[in-house]
């Protein structure tokens, strides 16, 4: 079969938007690049599609040599092509999040790589369209977390309501009504008690959950929203 003919060549590259939480603030994984172009600086973790590679496997590859990370939530976000998008030379980033566990990083892989967990609302300005498309990925997920449970996977195994509620309230930006917060999750069945307590704790709200796979599964793929009183809270 005859080749297709292109006069031009355009460069394909995959950027990571990792996202983690600290139990207190939202996180973002970037890197202080220590190469050109845009030495000293700060951007996503990013790199290059290979010849014989899906852009999944291009996007897990990327996520996992950069910081030892293996996830399983890793969404592809959207593509951005402007022409003059990168200085050096043409090139198409297809762009995915991810949302971790930080508990799960590898620090020596880390280190290796000048990256670090900044505070997502105090982030540095980013290289080329790189804060353009941190922004694409809060509103996705803002937009995914009211009607799926994917937040649960920004958590430890083992987790106190009022830890949840400080997710949620550092993913919209928002102060929650403590008890209104924990009835309503409570009724999503999600969370199963582990008979366990927060040593840190001295009340009984310190009691430890775990997630329902069962629930988050049925959650991920029906068509029951888990949150939906939070939609209108995805464009905040």
């Amino acid at each position: 079969m005859e080749a297709y003919y292109h006069s031009s060549r355009i460069l394909v590259a995959l950027d990571c938007i990792i996202f983690g939480f600290d139990g207190e603030t939202l996180k973002l994984l970037l890197i202080k690049r220590n190469f050109e172009p845009e030495f000293g600086r700060w951007s996503l973790m990013g790199g290059f599609l290979n010849k014989n590679e899906d852009l999944h496997d291009a996007a897990t590859r990327i996520l996992f040599t950069l910081t030892g990370l293996h996830t399983n939530y890793l969404e592809q976000l959207q593509a951005f092509g402007a022409v003059n998008r990168d200085p050096v030379e043409r090139t198409l980033s297809v762009v995915y999040y991810s949302l971790v566990n930080i508990d799960d990083q590898d620090p020596a892989a880390l280190r290796a790589h000048n990256a670090s967990w900044i505070d997502l609302a105090n982030r540095p300005e980013l290289i080329f369209d790189h804060d353009q498309m941190v922004e694409a990925a809060l509103r996705q997920l803002r937009y995914k977390a009211a009607l799926y449970p994917v937040g649960f996977e920004l958590l430890p195994e083992k987790f106190t309501v009022p830890q949840l509620q400080k997710l949620y309230e550092a993913i919209y930006n928002v102060k929650l009504d403590r008890r209104n917060f924990s009835r309503r999750i409570l009724s999503t069945e999600l969370l199963l008690g582990t008979g366990e307590k927060d040593p840190s704790s001295v009340t009984k709200k310190g009691q430890l959950y775990r997630l329902n796979e069962q629930k988050y599964h049925d959650y991920l793929t029906g068509y029951q929203s888990f949150l939906p009183e939070f939609t209108e809270l995805t464009l905040s």
